[in-house]
């Protein structure tokens, strides 16, 4: 998925005739899956080795050094690529909350990091693909509208008010209920949007990123 990822990005900068392109694969980008790998497989069966802990949060920032070189800030123009870097952003997040929760969990909630990694990761990635392969397999240009900027900040604020309400002491009823209200939006309306297009019949131009 990240090699795709970077190859959208690449493709899409150079149509649009950017010097600067997404840097290769090297030893930076073996060393930040390594890592990241190795933590994430460490803590499902060692959730409370906190070496495991300085990992993750090391993982952490050799990813975001990784995501830094693929150049997302230049792809800003088109949310349908900008997404894709926000969801891996998410990835990260939960990383360094899960490394930071291993160290010490009466600062950051465990919950926090999952919710990080489930509801902000899987949930952005999850919309970010369904929304581009929708456009691109019934023949539609692979423009973001202003129904999928809505649908990719109500996932994503909902993803933001979850983990918020991790961090609040006592029962954050109230950012749950608006949490759960906005990704159950989200959804809706790609599901509003998204299942007429998919319902009728193939466009015959195509326009790709």
């Amino acid at each position: 998925m990240a090699q795709r990822h970077l190859s959208f990005t690449s493709n899409w900068l150079a149509k649009h005739g950017t010097v600067r392109l997404p840097a290769p694969h090297r030893w930076i980008d073996r060393c930040a899956l390594g890592s990241l790998h190795a933590g994430m497989t460490g803590w499902a069966f060692f959730p409370g080795f906190r070496p495991l802990g300085m990992l993750l949060l090391l993982a952490a920032a050799l990813n975001l050094l990784r995501l830094a070189r693929w150049r997302g800030g230049a792809t800003l123009a088109e949310p349908l690529l900008a997404v894709l870097h926000l969801g891996y952003l998410w990835v990260l997040a939960g990383a360094a909350l899960l490394g930071a929760a291993i160290l010490s969990e009466t600062v950051v909630p465990g919950s926090a990091a999952i919710h990080a990694l489930t509801a902000g990761a899987i949930g952005t990635m999850v919309l970010a693909v369904m929304t581009r392969v929708s456009l691109g397999h019934t023949g539609r240009a692979l423009e973001a509208s202003q129904a999928t900027l809505l649908i990719y900040l109500l996932v994503n604020v909902a993803a933001a008010t979850r983990i918020g309400a991790a961090f609040v002491t006592g029962t954050p009823m109230i950012l749950l209920a608006i949490s759960g209200a906005l990704w159950v939006a989200g959804f809706s309306l790609f599901a509003a949007k998204y299942g007429p297009m998919l319902w009728s019949g193939r466009l015959q131009q195509r326009r790709t990123i």
